[in-house]
């Protein structure tokens, strides 16, 4: 198997999900009239990308801390791979619940992208394209980012609740 294509499609798939919450966001936006209006779980969702784009950078172009095992010479923590499917996923599993109703549906594809979310790490070890520090590495920050969304999308959550 190769691994290194596997898991692009499996990052290309998590961004794909992303960009339906973008696209579910933008029909909002046009059907509501107006920005305000439009699912703050779904503008909240921008924090979580915006920092993944943010680490990228810095330790991508500003703080590079190591280099492939393939011998590439490129930057290899945090694995990026690794940090936008999780990122993405464990985004994706706080948003579920709120636009299907079907537990059943959530809990396959909560499945279903917790195994993407193994996969990605895996692969890219055995793909040779980064160290398992890399992984992990990417795995904490997405943590952290899922967690950031979590609370400010409770926050709101709340927030709708008392008005």
């Amino acid at each position: 198997m190769n691994w290194d294509k596997a898991t692009d499609i499996m990052v290309y798939t998590a961004i794909a999900v992303i960009g339906i919450f973008a696209v579910l966001g933008l029909y909002q936006w046009i059907t509501r009239k107006s920005l305000k209006k439009v699912d703050k779980s779904l503008l909240l969702l921008l924090v979580p990308l915006v920092l993944v784009v943010i680490t990228y950078f810095i330790f991508d172009h500003v703080f590079i801390l190591n280099t492939r095992p393939d011998g590439s010479g490129e930057p290899s923590f945090p694995s990026t791979h690794t940090m936008i499917t999780a990122t993405a996923f464990f985004c994706t599993a706080i948003l579920l619940p709120k636009y299907i109703k079907s537990k059943t549906l959530v809990a396959f594809l909560d499945i279903l992208m917790l195994a993407f979310v193994v996969l990605v790490p895996v692969g890219r070890v055995l793909a040779n394209k980064h160290w398992t520090s890399d992984v992990i590495g990417g795995l904490i920050f997405s943590l952290i980012f899922a967690a950031i969304y979590f609370i400010l999308v409770k926050k709101i959550t709340k927030k709708e609740k008392h008005e």
